[in-house]
């Protein structure tokens, strides 16, 4: 049994498998193949001597005086010769280890020492990783299955599937790249680690590794918001005065943030500073758009109101409405945004005054277009006149005016503090 020696000695030192666990399972797999040659015998057991690795099967039989069951009794007569101390009734153990079991142990080592050895493998690869979860790392591009980029990492492989690819980048085989760890999956063939580029958190990562000041605390990173390949916001915060957070990140002559922009294939980067005030956090991020008004809504949550003047509009907005859209992921809060009021033309403003007014039950929109034609643009104005000013000047009948007059008076609720505001 010189190669089972061998092999243990091998999968021991060099794999860092345990010995007696590999001799266990060793002895478990023979005695199934032992079950073919020796026979059904109840109490049946392989040893495996720990320092020669000899084989033996070894049967414990009941002696009696009739043999009924071959398999597990033993005649006393037999039994006298194997041990003239035999007594009968008692359990004697005897080697029935069949001729050719040399050949039978080197067949099922091979197979146990091999399962064992991916074990290991997915074990060592397992514990390698379960910590990197997070962290970046890099490989070479092994192969492509299907949409899936396999990268080899040396002493593993990952997966990078499409969805977690960024938007146009291709690559060949053998191209070095990174990627996120995001997730080491269990499944039959043993752990699947899980890349991506695609993650808000591979940005972060990105800028822990560039950035010292973000690796040592000083700043931090208080959010991400990502259309991956297009384009990225990153809010940040010194935690010292003296340390500019953006600067900090932008780095001398943009070293930094450009060697970030160029591991994610031109994608542009938006650094915000953070703020606890949530009018300056939506200012900060939706520069370099200047605003002329950031108000938050005193009746919905999470919602605030965004005036830029009509030059400044569709920066705020950004192409497609993406650089609202990333404030509003970054910052948590629904953003709307609006062109400054002394920037609108005649028309649009009549227009908006309708839409107000149709809007309130009672009105509609075509009694809503007489009124702001008439000079009632709002609630306040039909409030301020009376109905029959109303029927007269709008051309109603007294009963519409009436009714419109109501319906305006219904739309004001007066609050605790004596003010007044339209629902």
């Amino acid at each position: 049994m010189e190669e089972i020696r061998a092999f243990l000695a091998y999968l021991e030192k060099e794999r860092g498998i345990d010995r007696e666990t590999v001799v266990l399972a060793l002895e478990g797999a023979l005695l199934q193949a032992s079950r073919k040659s020796v026979g059904p015998a109840k109490n049946l057991r392989i040893e495996i001597d720990r320092k020669t690795c000899a084989i033996k099967a070894i049967a414990t039989v009941k002696v009696v005086e009739k043999v009924v069951n071959l398999h597990d009794e033993i005649s006393l007569v037999k039994a006298l010769k194997l041990n003239p101390d035999t007594v009968l009734g008692n359990d004697l153990d005897i080697d029935v280890t069949p001729r050719d079991f040399g050949r039978i142990a080197a067949q099922n080592a091979r197979q146990v020492f091999t399962q064992k050895l991916r074990q290991a493998e997915r074990d060592v690869v397992k514990e390698e990783y379960k910590d990197q979860i997070g962290k970046i790392i890099s490989g070479a591009v092994r192969q492509f299955d299907r949409t899936d980029v396999i990268v080899d990492l040396g002493r593993a492989e990952a997966v990078l599937p499409k969805h977690e690819r960024i938007q146009g980048e291709e690559y060949n085989q053998g191209d070095r790249i990174r990627g996120l760890l995001l997730e080491v999956q269990e499944n039959t063939s043993g752990p699947s680690l899980v890349l991506s580029r695609a993650h808000p958190n591979f940005v972060r990562a990105l800028f822990e590794l560039e950035v010292a000041e973000i690796a040592d605390g000083t700043i931090e990173i208080k959010g991400i918001a990502r259309e991956p390949g297009q384009r990225t916001k990153i809010a940040v915060f010194s935690r010292e005065e003296k340390v500019d957070p953006v600067g900090a990140c932008v780095g001398m002559r943009g070293m930094r943030v450009k060697n970030i922009v160029k591991e994610l294939s031109g994608e542009k980067i938006d650094i915000v500073r953070w703020s606890d005030d949530i009018r300056t956090y939506v200012a900060n991020a939706l520069s370099p758009a200047k605003l002329a008004k950031v108000v938050v809504d005193p009746d919905r949550p999470k919602v605030i109101h965004v005036t830029a003047d009509a030059d400044q509009l569709s920066l705020a907005i950004g192409k497609r409405g993406q650089n609202v859209r990333l404030t509003a992921k970054l910052t948590g809060w629904k953003v709307d945004i609006q062109r400054e009021e002394g920037d609108i033309s005649f028309e649009e403003k009549m227009t908006r005054a309708i839409e107000r007014l149709a809007q309130i039950p009672g009105i509609g929109k075509g009694n809503a277009e007489k009124l702001v034609r008439t000079g009632f643009l709002d609630v306040v104005g039909i409030l301020a006149s009376d109905v029959a000013t109303i029927e007269s000047d709008g051309g109603f009948d007294a009963e519409t005016a009436k009714t419109i007059y109501e319906s305006a008076a219904a739309s004001l609720v007066i609050t605790e503090e004596g003010g007044q505001k339209q629902t």
